[in-house]
């Protein structure tokens, strides 16, 4: 099945109370995805369900083998998944309020979102 790029979005999250890399990544994941309208797929490229296009998720992000997978992907609304998960974002001190989590790390998360379609 022949996939072609049709967008790329990125997104931004950070945990400011706790540094944890599944709550910075959803955020990344859900800032990205509230700047795209994908009415082009269906305007122009023709297609009929929102569950024929794919989503490649690529995530940055301190303590990457922290991130839960399954609790990033079940944020994208529609089609097959993916995610990949590397070493970046930022970790960087910030102020430890123990009734919003504990420690005084904030985490950031990047997020890039590639979605593509069946060209076919």
């Amino acid at each position: 099945m022949p996939f072609k790029r049709y967008v790329v979005e990125l997104g931004y999250g950070a945990d400011l109370h706790g540094a944890d890399p599944t709550k910075a990544a959803i955020r990344a994941v859900k800032d990205a995805i509230s700047r795209s309208c994908l009415c082009g797929l269906f305007d122009i490229v023709g297609i009929e369900d929102p569950g024929e296009m794919h989503v490649a998720v690529k995530i940055g992000c301190p303590k990457p083998g922290d991130v839960v997978a399954e609790e990033v992907l079940a944020e994208i609304p529609f089609g097959t998944k993916e995610l990949e998960v590397v070493e970046g974002g930022l970790l960087t001190q910030g102020l430890e309020v123990p009734s919003l989590g504990s420690g005084d790390n904030i985490l950031v998360a990047i997020a890039s979102l590639t979605v593509s379609v069946n060209i076919d």
